[in-house]
């Protein structure tokens, strides 16, 4: 054989074998990739299940915690009374006011039917410092009826806060007009006007408020359904006389006796948006000076309105100031067959029946 054969066998030999290097060597380089791919795939996995096992060990954690609070608040909710701030108070320790629509008073019907004696009537009641209404009559107690003189409180009221009466200087002139009420018949002042209820001064205060200053003031006061669109009176079929009558006498105005004790409080009560002043004003004029009593003061007005020429409403409402605070009041009586009624038979029983409360 010659030396070129040798040469190209050896040659082909080495080729071959070198190519069976090759193929192995990408076989193993494919199997090694392969492996490779797989521990990534491995690790991948490892890493994506330790982020979720994260969050849901976080989560746990947060239920935990929320159910942790929720204990803790149930536990404060579920508290003794006696650890709890009473709510009837502020931090200063006043009583919150009925106003505010928080901690509604209570009520307690009372019989009080032995001061009424058989007349129609209803007696209300408010004592701020226990937060109770006492009731007698409630359905007759929440009807709303003219206030008829009553309203001298409120006229009177807003005539002072607003120097439309000056105390000093409150002389009003009589116009000749001869009225069935002889103490109406002169010059008059502001105190006499008050304790002889006399209409025709009072009209004309009334017309000196004026709409507009009476509709807001009504509005501020809650005063019954605050109609006073019949200012002049005319809905009042036993009076044609302008200067003896309007809205407040058997008219558009309505109030309840409940109500009345709750505008008594407005007024006179530790949240009263008016003056000293003018609550001094005014509690001058409504002092019951015959009371023989020592331990209160009663404070009212009377009022009384006819319906066809019967008595339809008789009123006394005010306060009285007594060793329990301040005590809010109205009772009203109504018409009855054969019995007779009158703002002085409505004024001894308010007398009878806040005296003996303000003593229990």
């Amino acid at each position: 054989m010659s030396l070129s054969a040798i040469r190209y066998r050896l040659g082909n030999k080495i080729n071959k074998q070198d190519r069976r290097l090759k193929r192995k060597a990408a076989k193993e380089n494919a199997h090694f990739e392969k492996k490779n791919n797989y521990l990534k795939i491995i690790c991948l996995l490892f890493i994506c299940a330790c982020i979720i096992t994260g969050c849901a060990n976080h989560s746990a954690e947060g239920e935990i915690s929320a159910e942790n609070r929720n204990e803790e608040s149930e536990k404060a909710n579920q508290a003794k009374p006696e650890d709890k701030p009473n709510s009837n108070y502020a931090e200063t320790g006043e009583e919150i006011s009925a106003d505010n629509g928080q901690n509604e008073p209570k009520t307690v019907e009372a019989d009080w039917s032995e001061y009424f004696n058989r007349l129609n009537g209803t007696a209300v009641v408010y004592e701020p410092a226990g937060r109770r209404y006492t009731i007698y009559n409630k359905a007759l107690a929440e009807t709303r009826r003219p206030p008829c003189s009553t309203f001298k409180i409120i006229s009177s009221l807003i005539a002072l806060e607003n120097g439309i009466i000056e105390s000093e200087d409150s002389t009003r002139t009589w116009s000749g007009e001869v009225f069935w009420n002889e103490s109406w018949n002169k010059d008059i002042n502001f105190s006499e006007a008050f304790r002889t209820s006399c209409v025709w001064y009072f009209r004309q205060v009334i017309d000196d408020i004026g709409k507009d200053m009476m509709q807001n003031e009504l509005d501020k006061l809650r005063y019954g359904n605050c109609d006073i669109s019949d200012w002049e009176g005319r809905l009042n079929t036993n009076n044609n006389n302008k200067a003896l009558t309007g809205f407040w006498i058997e008219s558009s105005l309505l109030i309840s006796p409940k109500e009345q004790a709750e505008v008594m409080e407005r007024i006179f009560g530790r949240n009263s948006d008016y003056s000293e002043k003018t609550q001094n004003e005014l509690k001058q004029v409504m002092l019951v000076s015959e009371q023989d009593r020592t331990y209160i003061s009663i404070y009212g007005k009377t009022g009384m309105g006819k319906a066809n020429g019967i008595v339809a409403d008789a009123w006394f409402t005010g306060f009285a100031e007594s060793a329990k605070g301040n005590i809010y009041f109205c009772v009203r009586l109504g018409t009855k067959d054969g019995m007779n009624v009158s703002s002085t038979l409505a004024k001894e029983i308010a007398i009878k029946i806040v005296s003996n409360y303000c003593v229990q």
